[in-house]
C-alpha cells in the first residue's frame, strides 16, 4: 500500500467506503476470460473463475504442502483477479505468453490495486491489498499454492470443452508444460502429474505433443 495514500475524507463513514467497494468490485462480473465454460456456451468471467478458485481451495486442502494457510489461500483467490476490473484478462498463451508477465502489465495491475483497494477504510484497504501482494509476489507456501491452483484451473477446463483456449492459441504440450505446469508442480505436484496425464491424449491427438514433451509424462 503507497505510504502517501491521502487521509480519508470524513463525511464518508465507513460502510459508505464499503459498499461503495462491494458496488465497484460487482464489475467483475463482465470481465470476461480467454478460457470458456465446459460447455463452450460462452467465456468465463473473471468473478466465476476466482468464486470457483476458492472452492479448489477448499476442495483441494489435502494436497496442499506443509506450511500453506488454506483460508489465507481461499481470500486470496477472491481476491486476485479484482485487478481486472481496469486491465481486463491478460490470457497467459496470448503473444507466446510474454504479455501475461511483462512489467507493462504489472505496473497497470499494481495501479489497478492502488485504486480498488483505496475505495475500502483505510484499515481494509491495507489488510486486502497485502493479501493480493502476497498472492503476486508467489513466495509463501500459501501463495503457491492459491497460485496453482489458479493455474490448474483453466487446464481442467479446456480439457472439459474438448480445447477450448488452447485451440485458439494453438498451445503446444510444451508451452502448456513452461507457462502453467512449472506453476501447478510447485504447489500442487500430484494434481499436476494427475492433471497433465489426463490431457497428454488430446495434445497428441491433435499433434501439439513433441516427442519429448510426452515422454516427461513418464518421469512425472
Amino acid at each position: 500500500m503507497p505510504q502517501d495514500r491521502p487521509a480519508e475524507h470524513p463525511s464518508v463513514d465507513r460502510l459508505d467506503r464499503q459498499l461503495g467497494f462491494l458496488v465497484e468490485v460487482e464489475k467483475l462480473k463482465s470481465v470476461y476470460r480467454a478460457t470458456p465454460l465446459a460447455d463452450l456456451s460462452r467465456p468465463e468471467n473473471s468473478a466465476e473463475h476466482s468464486w470457483t478458485l476458492a472452492l479448489y481451495a477448499l476442495v483441494l486442502s489435502d494436497q496442499a504442502v506443509p506450511g500453506v494457510d488454506v483460508n489465507r489461500a481461499i481470500r486470496m483467490l477472491l481476491l486476485h483477479d479484482i485487478v481486472e476490473i481496469d486491465v481486463g484478462d491478460v490470457p497467459i498463451h496470448s503473444q507466446n505468453g510474454t504479455a501475461h508477465d511483462s512489467a507493462a502489465t504489472q505496473a497497470a495491475e499494481a495501479a489497478a490495486a492502488d485504486r480498488i483497494f483505496s475505495l475500502l477504510p483505510r484499515d481494509l484497504a491495507e489488510d486486502l491489498h497485502a493479501t493480493w501482494a502476497e498472492f503476486e509476489a508467489n513466495e509463501t507456501p500459501t501463495a503457491q499454492y492459491a497460485k496453482s491452483l489458479d493455474r490448474v484451473q483453466p487446464v481442467l477446463l479446456n480439457h472439459a470443452g474438448g480445447g477450448g483456449s488452447w485451440i485458439d492459441y494453438n498451445v503446444t504440450l510444451a508451452q502448456l508444460d513452461e507457462r502453467v505446469g512449472a506453476k501447478v508442480a510447485r504447489g500442487l505436484p500430484e494434481v499436476w502429474a494427475r492433471v497433465r496425464a489426463a490431457v497428454l491424449p488430446w495434445f497428441q491427438a491433435h499433434g501439439r505433443a513433441s516427442a519429448q514433451a510426452a515422454e516427461k509424462s513418464k518421469t512425472i
